[in-house]
């Protein structure tokens, strides 16, 4: 299998691409691991990923997209999920050349569909750990104790881009960019759109149903 995962921050991206890889025993390329492993190595594409990202700035489609080749180049016939990229139509569209050159497109584009109102309330109730980074909500996934990590005890934080104002920000950017990245891959019958408003565990339901039924007919999948 060779996913990609779109969605608004707060849609479970993460969260999905984790348990899709676990059950069907693909690699998770999650763009944000990958700068921030490239940033820790101080390689030279480190460097330069470090300059954009510590003083608050997007990292450009061109490095974006070389630290994506490198990666999936390196893979040996192992089935991926692409969790944080592509998020923009010249990502998706040099994605698509790589992978053809590579001869092993995508098979499916899973799109996590959210309510705006349903993000606003995921958002405020998500916590984070600043030792490890576990991520939790005090509702829908809370810590064994009140604010405190599972794994080393440290108090948890609210993150500086979950606060309301950044929030609605994110959210806002993240739907005026999308129409065109959902429309690329629409148009190449690629797209499958999937109603994540819901639990974890029922969104994962609804995501695992789909990838079954289309690998059981999609001869993508080889």
């Amino acid at each position: 299998m060779r996913l990609a995962l779109l969605g608004p921050p707060g849609a479970g991206k993460g969260t999905q691409a984790s348990r899709i890889c676990e059950a069907f025993d693909l690699l998770h390329l999650s763009s944000g691991d990958l700068l921030r492993a490239e940033k820790l190595n101080n390689s030279p594409l480190g460097k330069k990923i470090r300059e954009y990202i510590d003083n608050g700035r997007f990292v450009p489609d061109e490095l974006m997209i070389n630290i994506m080749q490198n990666k999936i180049t390196a893979l040996i016939r192992q089935g991926f999920v692409l969790d944080g990229f592509p998020r923009t139509l010249s990502q998706a569209e040099a994605l698509a050349k790589m992978l053809t050159a590579l001869q092993r497109p995508l098979w499916l584009v899973v799109n996590l569909a959210v309510d705006p109102a349903v993000l606003t309330r995921r958002f405020e109730g998500r916590r984070i750990c600043p030792v490890c980074l576990s991520v939790y909500h005090i509702e829908l996934m809370p810590p064994m104790v009140a604010d405190v990590c599972d794994h080393d005890g440290a108090r948890l934080v609210i993150r500086p881009d979950d606060l309301p104002s950044v929030v609605r920000t994110r959210i806002q950017t993240y739907h005026q960019t999308i129409a065109p990245l959902l429309a690329f891959y629409r148009s190449g019958a690629l797209l499958c759109d999937i109603d994540a408003s819901g639990s974890v565990d029922q969104v994962w339901g609804l995501i695992k149903n789909r990838l079954e039924s289309c690998g059981a007919g999609n001869e993508r999948l080889q």
